[in-house]
Parts: structure tokens; C-alpha cells; sequence
């Protein structure tokens, strides 16, 4: 212990001496020599062009420069000149030109310059705007304290375009509580929670109410849309595990992917991003879609679906409530680059015998109801190019899965109520596509100049055929990959084609050989039996030795082409409806084998993106050449014979 104590006693003593024989720190050199004390600035600055702005801090003389240096882009430098001073303060005008933006700030005295620190400018329009007779709204859309001419404004009833200084009047009666911009291509509007602020909330009641609309430039002509159709996230089946693993990291990849090629990403959720019937009994609402879906890695314009509606609640639009207050309205329009979006509600919630507490039939009807299609009308108006693509997403699908009559030959149908009228008000556009969810499968319906394409889910099968003990694969009821869309737009060019998750985006068939096909309870669900399986399994509950091969080309349109040949000769190639025996061995034959009954509107069904081909032998090799209509070409040797197992590819 004394050992201790003389020890610390020699290091007090080294501390002093140590002191003794140095001076204090210097001061800190004052910058420049300018004697500028007290400086305070705002961390954010709301002003506009020309507006006068006053920094306090004593020392500043008339005649100072106030230099703005962007932060982002030190290229980009603004001078301003002080022209009032007092003891406490320097006033000065806000540079010409000078863009919203962080900018760091220094003053300038001849050769002498001291930096004042940092501050966020956004730069606002004159918004004294005078009110109008019979006008309930109003407001500005402007960029960088200049209004945008031209822009479409809307109440979802009635429909508007600012003036030449941007200025918008509406005759609102209010009964949708939003008003909302057609987003102008090549801007862009800050977002909360990943989704775009392009509507405000409105206050309701007979007064007038500004609603101003701040826009940012961007550089959207080349850009792509990742159309993600029924996640049915209900915190059930490992659904959020499987979404974290499997979904987000290849969509997040995919985004990251175009964003280094300098393109702008936008995502789509084409409604069903939760489950009503699971809301309150999981307690998983769109509270809580809304934090997983803000772990994608680009802004998301949501539709609605069936399933995101109260189920306590009947009738159309108090159901929605939850979808207005949360993500924002069920309907609305934007442009990117050179493309027209709409976004429409096309299900008519019903919710027989729905009451607090009580979940009723959740029953609805597929139709864009009238107050809609009125809004429709004038939305499209305002666009008079005809010549622009027009991209509309609903959920519920135009058309009905198609079939092939005896002739092998496409026949399809209107499934919405109201298709017939959609497709009169679109008809003098020269390019039009529906792009819709709800069915859980793939299908493309070429109408010439309209299209629809009806996209395959992220969650597949409701996240059976991927939940633990089950086939460790996420498939759809039509034998597609669970995956999304991916829209690539450049100017008036359209693209698309499906991305299966986990997967390589070449990866756009897959072939069976019917040899291997044969589908038992021995081989796929040992604890049923053939005759329960049976039921499910169709023609493939029977051994098929006679050499076909089956294809199924999911993003199938007929202006793709298949081909295939066997030693160098060509093979002729069927197209045929046919169900996927992937899906009957992932989910009916796995439901089975836990002592559970294949819920019926999960069950596999016949799809008539099916190709058969017959090869001479059991053991020959078979060149599949599959061409989409952009001319990309996808491929396979098929090593025969192929293994038919729940990991094939």
C-alpha cells in the first residue's frame, strides 16, 4: 500500500512539472481576421426566390459575401451581397437562382473568409394566393420557388390544371378528404414511409383550404417499375421470415442493381399487402405491412386489394378507412418520365354481416364503381397526347385465366364487371396495359393495342410451399416462381418481364419430363394415400412412359416463340392447358401428408402457358430454345432422364 501511494505522489509531481514548463493552447486563429462572434443560423430555411434572409451574429459589415456552396455538388456556389447590418445581425437577399438544397455558407471580406456553418434551403413559391368564389381548395405546385404550369389536380371527384404560375382552384365538396397531383414526369415529391406525399389531407368543412405542393427535378425519362402483386403478410406460415430471407434481399439487389446503372426504381404493390381475415386475430394490420414494406429500398405507390379492407366493418368505402388513414387514397394518377400510371380500386367491398368484433363474409364485387370511372374520364382527358403509354393497375384482373379451344387456338374473357367500360374509355390511347394481381398466377392477355398482365405473387401460394416442413420452395397455384413484375421504361419504350425470387432473371421456364411424373402418396405424402391424392393429382396420378416433355413458360404471351429440338432436329411443339405437377407435389400432396384438407382456391389449376413436345426416346437430350417478343433468348439442355423432385429447376 505505501509502494501505491509514493507512486501516485511521483506521477502528481511529473503532472506539475510537466505543466509548469508549457504555455496554455492557443486560441484558436481567427479565420481570416474577420472579428465575427455569435453566429446563428437556421438548420432549415423555408423562403422564396428573392426572399430577404437575416443571419444574427455580430462583426458583419455592408458589402460582405455570403457565399452558398451546395453540399451535394460543390460546382454549384452562390454569392450574395450584405446589404443592411446591425449590432446584431446581418440581412442579405437569397441569390438568384440558387436551388433547394443543404448548402454550407461563408462570408467573404476582401481576401479574408470565415465559414458560418451549414443550412438546408428549400426554396418556396409565393403562396399569397387570393381566394375565388365557389372555390374550396386551393394552392401551388412549384419547384424550386417557381410554379409548375400544366399539372393535374384532383379531389378524386373533380379534376384541375394549374395555371402558368401554378396555381390550382378547386371546386371541392371534400367527400374523398384528399386533395392530390398527377405527379409530373421528371419530378419527384418527397415521401414519407417510402410513399410518395403527392396528396394532402383535407380539413373538411366549407372554408377554403391552400394545399401547396413542393416538387424536386429528377431525370425520370429512363426508368423502372417493379410491379409486386399480393404479399398476404398476416404473420402466419413463417410469412415474415420468408419474406425477410427470400423477398427483400432479391428485390432490394434488384433495386440496387438499376440504381448503379442510374436508373430510377419505383415498386407497385398491386393490393393484398396484408389479410383481412387475420387483422385482428394475428394482429397484423397495415400498421404493421407498412414497417415491413419500408424495408424496400425505393418509394411504393400502393393498390388496394380485397383483402386490405376492415373486416369489421360492411359496405365499400367505410372499410377503407384503415387504407386512406395509413398509406393514402384508393385512387389517383402520377407520370413518370414519358408514361401515364393509373391507379385504380377496382373491388367493391360488400362484408355481409361485418361488426365490431366481428369478421363477416368478407364477400365484395370486381368493379371500378362510378365516382371512378367519372374521375377516370377526366384524368385521361388532360392527357392529349395520345400517343403516351398508359399503365393502369388495378388488383382484381381484367381478364379470366385463358383456355385453348379444340383447335389449340387462345380464348379468353372479361372477368371485371365493368371491363367493358375501362376498355371504351382507354380505346383512342395507342398503348395501353393493365397490369393486375388477385389470382396468384401468371397470364398475359395481347389485345393489340391493349395488354393485360396478370402477375404472379410474392408470397405464392400464401406462403404454404415455402412455411417449415413443407417443400422449401415458394410456388404458385400455375407452377410460376413466386416473384414480381419488372417494367423497364425508357422514353415511350415499354419492356417487362417476370422475375422469379431467388432466381436469375433469365430464368423464365421450366421443363418436366412426364417420364418422371409420376405422382404417388409412397413417393410425395406418405402418411395419406393414393386415392386422397388422386383427387389432386389428375393425369399425373398415372405413370406417362410415352416420352413428353412439359414446359411451362410462365411470361408467355403469343408473341413468344418455343422451340425444340432433339439430336439437331426439330421437335413439334404443342401448346396446351395442363396443370403444374410442381405445385400439386408442394402444396395438395404436402397438405395431405400433414392431415390437412388443400384448401380449394389454393389448389392447382390448369394453365394454358403449357407446352408439350414428344421425344423419341426416354433418354435422348432435348435443346429448349424459349424467345420472349423482345427477342431474349432463354435456354436449357435438358438432360434426360430429369428428376422430378420439389428442388427442381
Amino acid at each position: 500500500m505505501p509502494d501505491i501511494k509514493k507512486l501516485i505522489f511521483l506521477l502528481l509531481i511529473a503532472a506539475i512539472a510537466a505543466c509548469t514548463g508549457c504555455k496554455e493552447d492557443p486560441p484558436p486563429p481567427d479565420e481570416g481576421g474577420l472579428k465575427i462572434t455569435g453566429v446563428s443560423i437556421p438548420a432549415s430555411l423555408n423562403i422564396p426566390a428573392g426572399g430577404e434572409v437575416t443571419i444574427t451574429g455580430s462583426g458583419f459589415a455592408a458589402g460582405d459575401q455570403m457565399v452558398f456552396v451546395l453540399v451535394s455538388d460543390a460546382g454549384k456556389v452562390y454569392t450574395a451581397t450584405v446589404a443592411s447590418v446591425t449590432g446584431q445581425s446581418a440581412g442579405f437577399t437569397l441569390p438568384a437562382g440558387l436551388t433547394s438544397g443543404t448548402y454550407s455558407l461563408t462570408v467573404k471580406r476582401g481576401t479574408d473568409s470565415m465559414v458560418l456553418g451549414t443550412l438546408t434551403i428549400n426554396v418556396v413559391a409565393d403562396n399569397a394566393i387570393p381566394d375565388k368564389p365557389g372555390m374550396t381548395l386551393k394552392g401551388v405546385v412549384y419547384c424550386d420557388g417557381e410554379g409548375i404550369p400544366g399539372v393535374v389536380v384532383s379531389d378524386g371527384a373533380e379534376v384541375t390544371v394549374t395555371d402558368s404560375k401554378g396555381i390550382y382552384y378547386l371546386p371541392s365538396l371534400k367527400q374523398n378528404k384528399f386533395v392530390f397531383i398527377s405527379l409530373p414526369g421528371n419530378y419527384e415529391i418527397a415521401a414519407s414511409d417510402n410513399i410518395p406525399q403527392f396528396f394532402k389531407r383535407l380539413a373538411g368543412g366549407n372554408s377554403v383550404e391552400q394545399h401547396d405542393f413542393s416538387l424536386v427535378h429528377t431525370d425520370n425519362n429512363n426508368h423502372v417499375v417493379l410491379a409486386m402483386a399480393d404479399w398476404h403478410l398476416a404473420n402466419r406460415n413463417d410469412d415474415l421470415a420468408q419474406f425477410s430471407n427470400g423477398f427483400l434481399p432479391d428485390v432490394n439487389s434488384t433495386i440496387s442493381s438499376y440504381a448503379s446503372a442510374g436508373k430510377k426504381v419505383y415498386g407497385v404493390p398491386l393490393g393484398d399487402m396484408t389479410w383481412d381475415a387475420y387483422w385482428y386475430d394475428n394482429n397484423f394490420r397495415l400498421e404493421q405491412y407498412l414497417i415491413e414494406m419500408k424495408k424496400v429500398n425505393c418509394v411504393m405507390f400502393n393498390v388496394m386489394g380485397n383483402h386490405d379492407n376492415d373486416p369489421y366493418v360492411q359496405g365499400d368505402l367505410p372499410p377503407e378507412a384503415p387504407f386512406r388513414e395509413i398509406i393514402g387514397p384508393t385512387y389517383y394518377s402520377f407520370n413518370l418520365g414519358q408514361v401515364h400510371y393509373v391507379v385504380l380500386d377496382d373491388i367493391q367491398y360488400i362484408n355481409t354481416g361485418g361488426a365490431q368484433g366481428t369478421i363477416g363474409e368478407r364477400n365484395y364485387s370486381d368493379v371500378v364503381v362510378s365516382a371512378q370511372t367519372s374521375w377516370l374520364a377526366k384524368d385521361l382527358a388532360a392527357i392529349t397526347d395520345k400517343s403516351t403509354p398508359l399503365v393502369i393497375f388495378i388488383h382484381a384482373q381484367l381478364y379470366g385465366n385463358p383456355t385453348l379451344n379444340a383447335g389449340g387456338e387462345e380464348v379468353h374473357s372479361l372477368a371485371l364487371n365493368n371491363g367493358s367500360t375501362l376498355l371504351q374509355m382507354v380505346q383512342d390511347f395507342s398503348e395501353v396495359h393493365f397490369v393486375s394481381g388477385h389470382t396468384h398466377i401468371n397470364f398475359t392477355i395481347d389485345g393489340g393495342a391493349v395488354m393485360e398482365h396478370n402477375t404472379a405473387a410474392v408470397c405464392a401460394t400464401w406462403w404454404w410451399t415455402g412455411k417449415t416442413g413443407y417443400a422449401n420452395n415458394q410456388v404458385c397455384k400455375d407452377g410460376s416462381p413466386g416473384g414480381y413484375g419488372i417494367w423497364e421504361m425508357n422514353g415511350k419504350d415499354l419492356k417487362w418481364h417476370y422475375k422469379s425470387i431467388g432466381k436469375p432473371s433469365d430464368y423464365q421456364f421450366r421443363s418436366y419430363d412426364l417420364n418422371k411424373v409420376h405422382i404417388t402418396a409412397a413417393a410425395f405424402a406418405p402418411n395419406s394415400d393414393d386415392a386422397a391424392l388422386s383427387e389432386y393429382a389428375g393425369v399425373y396420378a398415372s405413370p406417362n412412359p410415352v416420352n413428353d416433355v412439359l414446359i411451362n413458360v410462365w411470361g408467355y404471351d403469343p408473341e413468344w416463340t418455343v422451340e425444340v429440338s432433339e439430336g439437331g432436329t426439330p421437335l413439334t411443339v404443342e401448346r396446351v392447358t395442363a396443370m403444374d405437377p410442381l405445385h400439386i407435389i408442394s402444396y395438395e400432396a404436402k397438405r395431405l401428408n400433414a392431415g390437412a384438407t388443400p384448401t380449394s382456391s389454393f389448389v392447382t389449376g390448369n394453365t394454358a402457358h403449357m407446352f408439350r413436345v414428344r421425344a423419341s426416346s426416354a433418354t435422348s437430350t432435348l435443346e429448349i430454345k424459349v424467345t420472349d417478343r423482345f427477342g431474349r433468348v432463354y435456354t436449357e439442355t435438358m438432360t434426360r432422364p430429369k428428376d422430378f423432385t420439389w428442388s427442381m429447376q
